[in-house]
């Protein structure tokens, strides 16, 4: 019993101060290995404070390019509803321009119907109230539908005949047309007897490259031996629509052309 105390060791036991020996050792390996990590890129060219600066230059540019693209929006947002009150402005000239034009086409009409109950003196009681041009479906082809009226009261009945030339450029160069050149069936002239009005609706056919400008309608009376002696009207050559009554002239005998220019616009 005596030996075997006489064997007993006494060690001390200190688990904690170990234990912190070992988190000091494993600190500073790892300290040892980031510093040998820094030394290889900092051999290698690569610096920490660039890093940063990289960064934060980066995050200043984002914010500046997420500034310029909200500004952007904001003006692209406004042009858009500029863009909205341009056209709604066009629309509202495009609405005025319309009533402006039929207001035009109707005083034009009032205008035709007045100058129809004034001639100027040519012995003619006879005129051209209205001219409307229409095309058909085929090129060259048209139809003139026009009134002849008597001017004045209409007391007795009038008789006589209206030649019709169209004036316009041929191949570039000015051209007139006789009505026996362009109706199909060859006619000189169209004759009339009435006593109020006497509608007309006479197809024509234009020669290729033929480009209209007027319609001119020449009337004489049969009661009159002359010739010569008669009442011009000219119109602006309008396909759909009434046609603007240019020129009115009387032609006494012996003399030229006297125009009445009549211009509307």
């Amino acid at each position: 019993m005596a030996d075997s105390f006489g064997k007993l060791v006494v060690r001390s036991h200190a688990p904690r101060r170990r234990a912190l020996l070992v988190g000091v050792a494993v600190l500073l390996a790892l300290g040892v290995l980031y510093a040998a990590f820094e030394i290889g890129r900092y051999d290698a060219g690569f610096r920490v404070v660039d890093s940063v600066r990289g960064a934060l230059s980066a995050s200043a540019r984002i914010r500046n390019l997420e500034a310029e693209n909200e500004k952007q929006r904001s003006q692209l947002e406004a042009a858009e509803v500029a863009r909205r009150v341009d056209r709604e402005g066009y629309k509202q000239v495009e609405r005025s321009l319309g009533d402006m034009q039929s207001q035009i086409a109707r005083l034009n009409q009032d205008l035709s119907f007045y100058r129809g109950l004034v001639q100027p003196d040519s012995g003619i009681h006879v005129k051209v109230q209205q001219m409307q041009i229409v095309p058909e479906t085929a090129p060259g082809q048209y139809h003139l539908k026009f009134v002849l009226m008597q001017t004045g009261k209409p007391d007795k009945v009038v008789a006589g005949n209206a030649a019709i030339t169209i004036d316009g450029l041929l191949q570039g160069k000015p051209s007139s047309l006789s009505f026996g050149q362009v109706a199909p069936n060859r006619r000189v002239s169209l004759s009339y007897s009435f006593r109020y009005f006497q509608d007309y609706d006479e197809p024509i056919l234009l020669p290729q490259g033929f480009e209209p400008t007027r319609v001119g309608v020449e009337i004489h009376s049969s009661k009159d031996r002359d010739a010569s002696h008669g009442f011009r009207q000219a119109f602006v050559w309008k396909a759909q629509g009434m046609s603007v009554e240019t020129e009115a002239s009387a032609t006494p005998p012996g003399k030229g052309d006297v125009d009445v220019q009549t211009e509307t616009y």
